[in-house]
């Protein structure tokens, strides 16, 4: 599906917008927008074939393998949004903690509603139970205290890559990736 370029950039302003929020995952933003699907696909799409195509200098074709025109505007609205936002957030935050947290809480709650109703078929006992365990595995972890283990570089560099991963998954809480 195309979506136009001010509506993409606008999507990204809304998911750099929540980035900047501690616990409030950008993905959430692009499910509950409609471009989920697209940023997943641009984003696997990185894969050996277009190194080769990079390496061999082929690209215009990695540009249209990795969705460039779709990717990049995004970005630009993410990086535009959390360097113009950061302060107006930032204030939010110290003068109207609830409201903020509550607003983010339901669009958390709007994108679980929205995996559950086009995502999920609980049609089986496996089904059932990877379901259930997979919310008991998301409270656990919401309510384990925080932890802090890996100090230096190389554990910087590994909670980094996961809370990256984190990012794209809606609902999640990235913060919790912060070891």
């Amino acid at each position: 599906m195309k979506h136009l370029p001010a509506g993409v950039f606008a999507r990204g302003l809304a998911m750099g917008a929540a980035d900047i929020v501690p616990g409030v995952s950008g993905g959430t933003i692009a499910l509950i927008t409609g471009i989920y699907e697209r940023l997943l696909s641009a984003i696997v799409s990185a894969d050996s074939d277009a190194l080769s195509m990079a390496l061999s200098g082929r690209w215009n074709a990695l540009w249209h393998r990795i969705d460039g025109g779709f990717l990049s505007i995004l970005l630009l609205g993410i990086l535009t949004a959390i360097f113009s936002l950061a302060s107006g957030i930032h204030w939010l935050l110290t003068h109207y903690p609830q409201l903020l947290w509550s607003f983010f809480s339901g669009l958390i709650l709007v994108s679980a509603v929205l995996l559950i109703r086009d995502e999920v078929t609980l049609n089986s006992v496996d089904r059932l139970a990877g379901f259930t365990l997979g919310v008991c595995i998301a409270v656990g972890a919401a309510l384990m205290p925080p932890v802090s283990f890996l100090t230096g570089l190389p554990g910087l560099f590994f909670a980094g890559a996961i809370a990256i991963c984190a990012m794209i998954l809606p609902g999640y809480r990235e913060v919790f990736c912060w070891c």
